[in-house]
């Protein structure tokens, strides 16, 4: 009886050990993955506000078009090299989620599927992973807006902005239109968001306002 009872008590032991094993490779190479992912981007958002194109143009000696072709070049290739990194890797493990390689590296597959022409293929691998907690629930929500904005569908939790043309003739940066816009800021409390669509908005620096998807030219 003691004898059964200590073999079980070591395979609970041996079990609970082995869910809390990080695959220490693996973990490396989606920490470099995420540096190359961020790589240019950086300067590619600061290219497209206002307020920085012409420092950034004098310091870039190029014009704001010549800037951002050269820098999208750049990106493109290292996001190409991304995906068919990671798409093996889905192939070989599913998601690379926290119990395998820990956290933040457990987001460092999110961002390259987010970025890239993917979303449709792999939005049901994303939500299962952040049903099962392997993921932050908000990174799914982050990604389902994006792919209904890519469909010229209302998103949900209004976390992603636009640069588009409106029917009144102006062309600005919007949060993209919001389903049942009122209560998008209980879905995103809900969801793991920290802070309200407004604030999003603002640190996008985009000025926050409801618009719909009939003001939009699609």
């Amino acid at each position: 009886m003691k004898r059964a009872l200590c073999c079980f008590l070591l395979m609970v032991c041996l079990q609970a050990f082995g869910q809390k094993t990080i695959n220490k490779k693996l973990k490396h190479q989606l920490d470099s993955i995420i540096i190359l992912d961020q790589k240019y981007r950086d300067t590619l958002m600061q290219l497209t506000l206002p307020a920085q194109q012409g420092l950034l143009a004098r310091s870039l000696k190029m014009s704001i078009a010549q800037a951002e072709k050269y820098y999208w070049k750049l990106q493109g290739r290292l996001d190409s090299l991304n995906v068919v990194f990671v798409e093996k890797l889905l192939v070989k493990y599913g998601y690379p989620g926290k119990s395998l390689v820990g956290s933040p590296a457990n987001e460092s597959a999110w961002f390259i599927i987010q970025h890239a022409p993917k979303i449709s293929k792999y939005l049901p691998v994303i939500k299962r992973a952040a049903v099962q907690g392997e993921l932050p629930f908000r990174l799914y929500a982050m990604m389902l807006d994006r792919y209904l904005m890519d469909e010229n569908k209302e998103q949900i939790y209004g976390s992603q902005g636009a640069y588009r043309t409106l029917k009144n003739g102006k062309t600005e940066w919007i949060i993209w239109p919001v389903k049942d816009a009122g209560h998008v800021n209980a879905r995103r409390k809900a969801a793991g968001f920290d802070n309200t669509v407004e604030y999003n908005a603002s640190s996008l620096q985009i000025y926050y306002r409801k618009v719909s998807l009939k003001e939009v030219i699609l």
